[in-house]
């Protein structure tokens, strides 16, 4: 099945609309990504722990949005280029559903499920 322009339309909408929420998310949580200070003084042991623990935390959030901008990028581009919705390795269509819960996939269901 190949997306008519007002489909394709909609999914470029929803997959810029998903890079412009990881974009504000990104803008609030670089602070949270920020060393933690080895002053013992002014933040007890359990406190550094904790803000450690919610600093690795913060940087795991990050490396996901990064790599889910990656994806979204790539998945403009395959609109752009007329390849969207169509398998990266079987070049046989991607089922809508599947690019409705994730628009950025690049595989169809089974090819996915063989790489796994």
């Amino acid at each position: 099945m190949s997306y008519d322009r007002h489909q394709m339309d909609s999914m470029k909408r929803k997959l810029i609309d998903m890079r412009e929420e990881l974009e504000r998310l990104a803008a609030t949580g670089d602070a949270s990504a920020a060393v933690v200070e080895l002053d013992q003084a002014r933040v007890g042991r359990l406190s550094r722990m904790d803000a450690m623990q919610a600093q690795a935390m913060a940087q795991a959030s990050g490396q996901r949005r990064e790599t889910m901008l990656r994806d979204i990028a790539a998945a403009l581009k395959r609109i752009d280029e007329g390849d969207y919705g169509i398998c990266e390795s079987c070049d046989e269509p991607i089922n809508p559903k599947r690019l409705e819960v994730d628009p950025t996939a690049r595989l169809c269901i089974d090819c996915a499920s063989a790489s796994e």
